[in-house]
């Protein structure tokens, strides 16, 4: 029976899906952009993740746990540094998912998955942004409250 066997084994034995991730991360880490399927996107997900919040407290252990899993010295110097630095803030959700079709060979859907905070295009479009907040009223209505407060607003001062 597979009880409480919900992750992806990607068709490959548990050494090999190990050494899979790890690669990945590893690329993922050091070039914040990588182009996969998106069934190991959604599996390396759940692997850099938890990395990059142990990467949050700079500690001996925590650097020796994350290279257990990387066996990268670049990649941990990368993710303890510039990494680090910029998801401090960020309670979770370090990568992101986009996908972008369907690939040649064998129709296998591929994605980007990159880190959130070093997209520079996605940054742009953060900034311009509204800060207002949409309401489901029909724009009429909204409109005619807004000179009827005004109204008022302006004769209390007068009545004073």
């Amino acid at each position: 029976m597979r009880h409480n066997k919900k992750f992806n084994h990607l068709g490959r034995t548990a050494d090999h899906r190990r050494a899979l991730l790890a690669n990945l991360a590893k690329s993922l880490i050091e070039h914040k952009r990588i182009t996969t399927t998106l069934a190991k996107a959604k599996e390396l997900k759940k692997y850099v993740e938890p990395l990059i919040t142990k990467a949050k407290e700079d500690s001996t252990n925590s650097r020796r746990v994350v290279f257990s899993y990387l066996q990268s010295k670049e990649a941990i110097k990368e993710l303890f540094g510039p990494i680090a630095e910029k998801v401090g803030d960020r309670p979770g959700g370090y990568t992101r998912i986009i996908k972008l079709g369907y690939r040649q060979g064998d129709a296998a859907q591929i994605c980007f998955i990159e880190l959130v905070d070093f997209d520079p295009e996605m940054a742009k479009t953060e900034t311009k942004k509204k800060a207002t907040r949409r309401s489901r009223r029909s724009s009429g209505a909204a409109k005619a409250e807004a000179p009827a407060q005004e109204a008022a607003a302006a004769e209390a001062p007068a009545a004073e």
